[in-house]
C-alpha cells in the first residue's frame, strides 16, 4: 500500500458500492464476476464482505432479514478525513444521516444523504499503529 491511498480499506478501490442482499449474494457475484474475497466480518446471520472484481471493490452484506431487500444502495467514499468531509458534505447542503464516529471494524465514519437522494458514506481506515484525529 503506498502512502496516498493508506487511508483506504485493502488498499484499493476508493469508492465503493455497498450492495445489500440475501445471502447466497457472495456465491453468485464470485461465480458470476469472478470475484475474490479480501476481507470477511460476520454479523448475525450473515456476512460483510470485501470483494475485489477485476481492479474495484465492492461491498456485499449479506443475510435472511427483509431489510435488506428494501435498503437504498450506498456509497462508501474512503477519505483522508471523515470529519473534514462531512462538515464540507453539509455546509454544500446535504442531510446528515449520521455523525463521524468511530466504528468497532477501525473505521471513522459519517453519512450523508446528498441532493439528488443519494446516500453517501465518508470512511476513514485506522488501528494498526494508524491513529484517528478526534475533533470535540
Amino acid at each position: 500500500m503506498n502512502e496516498a491511498n493508506k487511508h483506504v480499506r485493502n488498499g484499493m478501490g476508493a469508492v465503493r458500492p455497498f450492495i445489500y442482499g440475501r445471502l447466497d449474494l457472495l456465491d453468485f457475484v464470485k461465480h458470476v464476476f469472478g470475484a475474490v474475497e479480501l476481507e470477511r466480518n460476520k454479523v448475525d446471520k450473515g456476512f460483510h464482505v470485501q470483494a475485489q472484481i477485476g481492479d474495484s471493490v465492492v461491498v456485499l452484506f449479506g443475510n435472511g432479514a427483509s431489510v435488506c431487500r428494501r435498503r437504498a444502495p450506498r456509497r462508501i467514499v474512503y477519505v483522508a478525513d471523515v470529519d473534514a468531509t462531512y462538515e464540507r458534505a453539509i455546509a454544500a447542503g446535504a442531510s446528515s444521516l449520521g455523525k463521524p464516529t468511530e466504528r468497532p471494524f477501525q473505521e471513522r465514519t459519517a453519512s450523508v444523504k446528498d441532493a439528488f437522494g443519494e446516500h453517501l458514506v465518508p470512511r476513514d481506515i485506522y488501528g494498526q499503529g494508524r491513529e484517528v484525529t478526534r475533533r470535540p
